[in-house]
């Protein structure tokens, strides 16, 4: 397979995660965004993860459109979670330094230090294997889920952080998506030199040509539905908005706060006008940023938002809490707003003020997403990260969305970039397009040839049934020959 720009050589790689699809989560979507790319530009891909069922053991998987080799470890699922699952650590060390030797890869990447990564680091560092970690880990949002009760929790937090700077002190690089959140791990777990590459996105599997519009005034949340994202905010601020706007929410995703959200949705006297989507498909998911005038963000714990990155992608403006790494993306006033976390008043603000604008208005803050998200093209992302398993020192390692030129004021583009993000939407617009005629062209002929098949199915079976009675009589015949004979011989 020829190589893509940026890599020398095909490179066997071992990612570690503590969750991957089908687990739905930015953790699990960025390692198989990675995965997928790194597989489709010619690297040999070997994941280890938990077991989403009873089934464990090594499988060849497709994800993100490419094959690689999936090492289901055995697992239990989470009591208080709905679907993050744990796997019993005593036998770990075991199976991560069999499947470092079978494979012998040229570099592990885990993507948190909590269990799969903590025993793929310790069996890297004895078979001297190259070591990178990715920490998509706040343990704010996990402690939530155990049994520790409240008033050690802020102890638990800070014993939590520590260990994690344990693990990832041993590793030969630590990155993570944003500088905000590189500043947090460096101070909170003790480590130094972290690395802000941005999770980044395949931009032109979201961007189309639909402008803007609050003609139907329509707000997006995507994502999981716990209670680190605040999505009781979102419902709170919308229950303020003026009811002759007569706004409509979309809720993508699931999560254990959903029966809880929607009962709040009920007593806010807004349940008509909320949808609860669930989980939708990966041809579903653009459609829905498309449908929205804006997309809302109120999660105060995000190291950097895949779901926000989408929106932009879409050409949609953000409304997001000023918290953690969400102020990186939504650049207050250029491509939408940022409120003060869990101030529901502002919050309902910022949203009306986007809802009510204009067309001129809308047309800016979509425009400018649109420029902003092209620092994050997961080309980008990959590059850097085919140079770290290297060892390359001579690579630029950090992603575009950290140059001084992206953090600037933009308010109006200027025309130039007005007139290049325009073609970049048509463009965009047009591979999507080409791209879905192309599925519906296999689709189609994968039906046929399935119809092919039941017919030709149908007519073997007809064929081996008549063959089966012609042989079961001459069966029965010779029998009754034979046993004949039998009796003449007596």
């Amino acid at each position: 397979m020829a190589s893509a720009p940026g890599s020398s050589k095909k490179l066997t790689i071992v990612i570690g995660c503590d969750t991957f699809p089908p687990d739905i989560n930015g953790a699990a979507r960025f390692a198989e965004r990675l995965a997928g790319g790194l597989a489709r530009r010619g690297h040999d891909v070997h994941i280890v993860a938990p077991a989403f069922s009873d089934k464990h053991g090594s499988f060849i998987e497709e994800h993100d459109g490419s094959t690689m080799t999936v090492h289901r470890i055995k697992s239990f699922r989470i009591p208080q979670h709905k679907t993050l699952r744990y796997i019993w650590p005593f036998t770990l060390k075991r199976k991560t330094d069999q499947i470092l030797k079978d494979v012998k890869p040229d570099a592990v990447h885990i993507q948190s230090h909590l269990i799969v990564g903590r025993y793929l680091v310790k069996s890297a560092k004895q078979q001297g294997i190259r070591l990178l970690a990715t920490n998509h880990i706040m343990p704010e949002n996990l402690i939530k889920y155990s049994f520790i009760p409240g008033w050690f929790q802020k102890t638990a937090m800070k014993m939590a952080w520590a260990d994690a700077g344990r693990v990832l002190s041993q590793v030969d690089a630590i990155t993570t998506p944003t500088r905000r959140a590189a500043n947090l791990l460096e101070e909170a777990a003790g480590v130094s030199g972290v690395l802000a590459i941005s999770c980044g996105i395949d931009a032109s599997k979201f961007a189309n040509t639909s402008p803007t519009s609050n003609e139907i005034p329509r707000v997006l949340f995507l994502g999981r539905l716990d209670f680190e994202k605040h999505i009781h905010n979102l419902l709170k601020a919308v229950a303020m908005l003026p009811k002759k706007l007569n706004t409509q929410v979309e809720i993508v995703g699931d999560g254990g706060e959903r029966k809880y959200l929607e009962n709040l949705a009920l007593e806010l006297g807004i349940a008509k006008n909320v949808k609860f989507l669930g989980h939708v498909s990966e041809a579903e998911l653009p459609k829905a940023y498309e449908r929205a005038t804006l997309f809302a963000m109120p999660s105060i714990a995000e190291l950097q938002s895949i779901a926000t990155m989408e929106a932009m992608a879409s050409g949609r403006p953000v409304v997001a809490a000023d918290a953690m790494a969400l102020p990186h993306l939504v650049h207050d006033g250029d491509n939408g707003y940022l409120f003060e976390p869990d101030n529901v008043v502002q919050f309902s603000e910022k949203l009306s003020a986007i809802l009510t604008a204009d067309q001129a208005e809308l047309d800016r803050l979509s425009e400018n997403s649109l420029h902003l998200i092209q620092a994050h093209d997961i080309e980008r992302t990959l590059t850097i990260f085919e140079a770290l398993y290297r060892g390359d020192q001579d690579e630029k390692n950090t992603s575009d969305d950290n140059d001084e030129e992206y953090l600037k004021p933009i308010g109006l583009l200027p025309e130039a970039l007005h007139n290049r993000v325009v073609a970049l939407r048509e463009r965009s617009q047009a591979l999507r397009e080409s791209a879905g005629e192309v599925r519906e062209e296999v689709r189609e002929k994968l039906e046929d040839i399935r119809d092919e098949v039941v017919e030709l199915t149908k007519a073997v079976n007809s064929k081996v049934k008549k063959t089966a009675k012609k042989t079961a009589r001459k069966a029965k015949s010779a029998v009754k020959n034979a046993t004949e004979r039998l009796r003449n011989e007596d």
